[in-house]
């Protein structure tokens, strides 16, 4: 399935994190996926969100850089070789995986995939 996702840069320095994480408190924002890819510099923190034009807006007028992007949400049984299975299927059709993340519970995989052709990748999985 589609879904958007937030990509926030922020600087790579202490307390950072805390006031993205309070903002989108103060909005009444909740977070349901998060990642950090880290530099040296600067960190972008990629999230999935109860309202993510709200969010996007809320930390824009906070002077951060927001982008928001259409990503899938595959959900599998968390078994041995289903992902395989499911990255197989894209390699096979051509589509490339970016970047990837996830976790497991209850059974299930829940993983926010980035690729070169969102639309087609989703309609591929299904």
């Amino acid at each position: 399935m589609m879904i958007q996702q937030l990509s926030v840069f922020v600087q790579n320095e202490s307390g950072r994190l805390v006031n993205v994480t309070e903002l989108l408190q103060q909005a009444n924002i909740n977070i349901s996926a998060l990642s950090i890819a880290e530099t040296e510099e600067y960190g972008i923190l990629r999230m999935i969100v109860s309202d993510t034009d709200k969010a996007a807006e809320v930390l824009r007028n906070d002077d951060y850089k927001v982008k928001i992007t259409n990503v899938i949400c595959l959900v599998t049984p968390d078994v041995p070789g289903e992902l395989s299975k499911k990255l197989k299927t894209l390699a096979a059709e051509g589509i490339n995986v970016a970047y990837m993340y996830g976790y497991s519970s209850d059974g299930k995989a829940r993983l926010i995939l980035k690729t070169n052709d969102p639309e087609r990748a989703a309609k591929i999985l299904e």
